[in-house]
């Protein structure tokens, strides 16, 4: 008899703790701010290229309105396999010549873009993802400080993509110009730039995973 009391509680107690977890996760606040990092390549057959890109965003939803910001730090330079099919003087490799590589760098800062539901826009990734969050804009774009050479010839659009899947809800990111975008005629090409995602409204995911 006692046992079958134990049970009972021990049954009890599970009741209201799984209606407790889900009291607080309803109460959770939606996600508005997102960061994270970014490594990849353009196309061999792009502008110059290929380009090796390093660097970190920043997403700041902005409340109820339908809009964010996005910021991005950018370096980019010619990898090695750019340099291995344009060797230079035999006195002066461009090997071992770092300007060669034509190191460089691009602030990409866009406010007020339009929060879309059009998911068509994001380009799949392998093994796909699940669009959670899509940012539409115009940016304004720096190369070494100054306006980048493509800015003259009129704006360009940026789409921005937040992907994920069961274990974690955010974990992709992926930022690519439209096709007769001048940025991406001119300079970036218009194939996705790949990154991840590291910290959700102020906390790294693995803080809310392995705790």
């Amino acid at each position: 008899m006692k046992s079958k009391f134990l049970l009972w509680l021990v049954g009890i107690a599970a009741v209201f703790a799984m209606a407790a977890v889900t009291r607080a996760l309803a109460g959770q606040p939606a996600p508005d701010r997102f960061s994270g990092i970014f490594n990849d390549y353009t196309p061999a057959t792009g502008i110059s290229g290929p380009w090796e890109m390093h660097g970190t965003w920043l997403l700041k939803l902005k409340g109820d309105s339908g809009k964010a910001d996005f910021y991005a730090d950018m370096t980019m330079e010619h990898p090695d396999s750019w340099v291995a099919a344009n060797p230079g003087a035999p006195a002066t490799p461009n090997i071992d010549n770092p300007a060669s590589r034509s190191p460089h760098t691009h602030h990409i800062t866009m406010t007020n873009a339009v929060v879309s539901s059009d998911t068509s826009v994001c380009q799949p990734d392998s093994p796909a993802t699940v669009v959670r969050l899509v940012i539409i804009g115009q940016p304004s774009i720096s190369g070494n400080g100054n306006p980048a050479p493509f800015e003259t010839l009129g704006p360009s659009t940026l789409q921005v993509c937040i992907t994920g899947e069961e274990l974690i809800e955010y974990s992709n990111l992926s930022m690519s110009f439209t096709q007769t975008s001048p940025a991406a005629m001119k300079h970036f090409g218009s194939q996705a730039i790949h990154g991840i995602v590291r910290k959700v409204s102020g906390k790294e995911w693995h803080e809310d995973n392995h705790r």
